[in-house]
Formats: structure tokens, sequence, C-alpha cells
């Protein structure tokens, strides 16, 4: 996904995210420019600002991020090499994977909502609607229904027939919790190959009587050269990309 097409994801997210905020009636003109009705300017750009503040974390928690920064830490944890990769190199790999995932997604959006509304066919609220859908359907087909569920309930919602149905209130909170589960078993799934490593270098310095040396200044440089023969990053990152597939 390039700049422009995060942009135009960045938009249209910022137009479903403004408008049940704070009830403003958006409305297209001759210059497309938006009209905010129901507030004074001031407080329209105090709002508009803040939805710009919030925006980049509205935009991770719909997309593949959190899972991938959570494994990647998770990652680092089961190396011991506490901050190797650095925070922003993490971060830098998992959304510029997360942009590869949502390129389609973010295509979906420019076609249905922001191009036509930036050609004067459709109006705001007509273009929210449009460019939720692909957001909305690709977080349900990665959200729980144990999840789903929950949230229909603490919404007070009636419970609806298809869950093609659900308002994206919905599907976004469950969506993040399933993301956190996912990104929680596969770190689990990492620790053990790795802990098998700490347990067999602990208990063979212990024989030995090196009580002196702390395992883990053994065992690090073990599980590293383990992870590197594997080919770890190829298999990590290839699994997750075809968890997404």
């Amino acid at each position: 996904m390039t700049c422009r097409s995060l942009l135009r994801m960045s938009i249209s997210l910022l137009l479903l995210a403004s408008t049940p905020a704070w009830g403003a009636r958006v409305s297209l003109h001759a210059d497309r420019s938006l009209n905010l009705s129901g507030g004074s300017a001031p407080w329209n750009i105090v709002v508009l600002l803040t939805v710009l503040t919030l925006l980049p974390a509205l935009i991770l928690c719909m997309t593949p991020f959190v899972r991938l920064l959570v494994v990647f830490h998770f990652l680092r944890q089961a190396l011991g090499t506490q901050t190797t990769p650095s925070n922003q190199t993490l971060i830098g790999l998992s959304l510029i994977l997360s942009a590869f995932l949502m390129q389609p997604v973010s295509s979906a959006v420019n076609q249905t909502a922001l191009q036509p509304f930036l050609a004067g066919e459709i109006n705001g609220l007509a273009a929210i609607e449009l460019g939720s859908e692909p957001v909305r359907s690709f977080m349900l087909k990665y959200a729980r229904e144990k999840d789903l569920a929950l949230f229909v309930e603490l919404s007070k919602q009636p419970r609806p027939e298809r869950a093609q149905d659900l308002s994206i209130r919905v599907v976004a909170p469950a969506y993040i919790l399933s993301e956190l589960k996912a990104g929680f078993q596969i770190g689990a799934a990492l620790f053990l190959p790795f802990m098998v490593v700490d347990m067999v270098v602990a208990a063979v310095t212990t024989s030995m009587g090196m009580l002196q040396l702390p395992p883990v200044v053994i065992s690090t440089p073990l599980k590293i050269m383990l992870f590197v023969t594997v080919d770890g990053w190829n298999l990590l990152v290839g699994s997750l990309m075809k968890s997404f597939s």
C-alpha cells in the first residue's frame, strides 16, 4: 500500500470516526469542502484536530498491526535480546506488513467511497457508509464470535440475524480482542522452543557447578544461533502473513 493509498484510507476512516462522535451533518459543496453543521467553527476545528490525533490509533487497531507487534515483542523476549531489534524496528516492520495486508481493503475503500466522494457523486454520509463496508468485512473475517457476542451484549443491541448486520461500533473492539488473543497464542508457542534451550542450559551449568555464571549468558547466543539457523524471520513472517490469507 502506497502513501497515497494510506492517505485515502485515512480520510475515509476520519469521516467514519468523526460523524458519530459529535453528530455533525456532513454535506458536500461545489468546492469539495466539508460543511460541518451543528457547532461553531472553532469547536469544529477542535473536534477535527482531536479526531486527527486519534486517527493513527484507530487505523492501527483496525489493521493486523496489533497482532504483528505483539508477536514480534514476544519473539524478542523469548530470544532474550532485550532491546534488539529496537522498538522502532519492530513497529516499522509491523507497519509495512500491515500496509501490505491492507492494500486490497484500502483499494476497495478508494474505489467505492473516496473517489465517488471527491467526484461529487455521493455526499459525506454515503461515503462513510460505503467506505466502512470493506473495513468492517475485513475485521469480521478475523473477529471471534465470542467477542462479537460480548460487545453486542454490552451495547444493548438486539442480536442480528447475520454478522454482516453488526455495526462497526461492535465489530472494531471485538476485532481488537480477537487479535490480542491470537497474538498471545502465537507468542506462547514461540516461547516453548526457547524455553527448552534455557532449561537445558540451566541444568547443564548447574550440574557442572558453574553457579557463578548466569545461564542466560550461554543460552542467549545459543537461541540466536538456533533462530538464525532455521531462518526464523522468514518462517515467522511467512506464517503470520499466511494466517491472514
